[in-house]
């Protein structure tokens, strides 16, 4: 019987994955993400020998249980909820069932706590623990400049290419979630940086075929990837001595909040980040706030009378 199961799980995702590129016109991004959320549902109905017609709500909170024992990100778990809405939407308009049974699971509330981030100080010590002598450490070097010089996503750095460079405008176009394009400033000392890199390092490797165009290349010749960017500014970080929850988003997180602490208009943060609303652009206003707390309550004497 598992075997039948298999089969058709695997069928249904030859279906989706065309339902999503498709009918929906996803980005290829998006779909590799919404079949990775299937992979995970079907190894587990597959495990249960549940074929997709006979899951419930009770299998799909089943599910969802084990994910959260694994902290996986709220972001995540609102995405991958509304993966399955989309899947068992199309068995709705293929007849296979009558009801969506993912329409009723609540999607997770945003968590009360603000991320982490970084002070310039801060940066300083975690670059200064790259050894500029070596091309690894040049490299990166670099890339944490660009990350928190320009709030990229570490999925836009891996990207970049070198014709996403415009030297002269002090540019990066920079292609976003959902394949969306922004320009985004660059400083010029991470121009400087970059251009270092490209002839001191870059220029003296062989790139594999096919990823000659990326500007970021690890010592085999292919670009990075997000694995290699969070476990080289996890070392750093360890190695600087800072106590913190640390990830490549922190430098986006620090980029933006450095921005509106200094008084940046909220809609050009929102545009340098690539947010589709500035709803979400928002939460760095709250961020502000609470350091204009954390600074009265360091200095005002009355603040902590009872």
């Amino acid at each position: 019987m598992t075997a039948k199961v298999t089969d058709i799980w695997r069928r249904c995702r030859r279906d989706f994955e065309a339902y999503l590129r498709l009918e929906k016109g996803l980005a290829l991004n998006s779909v590799t993400s919404y079949l990775s959320d299937y992979d995970q549902l079907a190894r587990f109905c597959v495990e249960q020998n549940i074929e997709p017609k006979y899951v419930s709500i009770d299998y799909l909170q089943q599910l969802l249980k084990i994910l959260n024992d694994t902290e996986i990100a709220y972001a995540s778990q609102r995405r991958m909820i509304s993966g399955w809405r989309m899947f068992f939407k199309m068995l709705v308009i293929d007849n296979v069932i009558k009801d969506n049974p993912a329409d009723l699971l609540d999607l997770p509330t945003r968590p009360s706590y603000l991320p982490d981030v970084l002070t310039d100080e801060e940066i300083t010590k975690i670059q200064s623990t790259f050894d500029l002598s070596t091309d690894e450490g040049t490299r990166n070097y670099t890339i944490v400049e660009v990350l928190y010089g320009c709030g990229l996503r570490v999925s836009e750095l891996i990207n970049l290419k070198l014709s996403n460079l415009y030297v002269d405008e002090q540019c990066l176009r920079v292609v976003g979630k959902g394949d969306k394009e922004r320009w985004v400033p660059i400083n010029p000392h991470a121009i400087k940086l970059i251009e270092t890199y490209i002839h001191n390092v870059r220029s003296h490797q062989t790139p594999k075929l096919g990823e000659e165009k990326y500007i970021f290349l690890n010592r085999r010749g292919h670009h990075l990837t997000r694995q290699m960017v969070f476990i080289f500014l996890q070392n750093a970080v360890n190695e600087a001595g800072i106590n913190k929850k640390i990830s490549p988003h922190t430098l986006r997180h620090s980029f933006a909040t450095e921005l509106v602490e200094n008084g940046a208009d909220l809609r050009a943060v929102q545009e340098m980040l690539g947010h589709a609303s500035v709803a979400t652009t928002e939460i760095y206003t709250h961020l502000s706030r609470e350091t204009l707390r954390n600074t009265i309550a360091a200095y005002h004497p009355h603040y902590a009378k009872r």
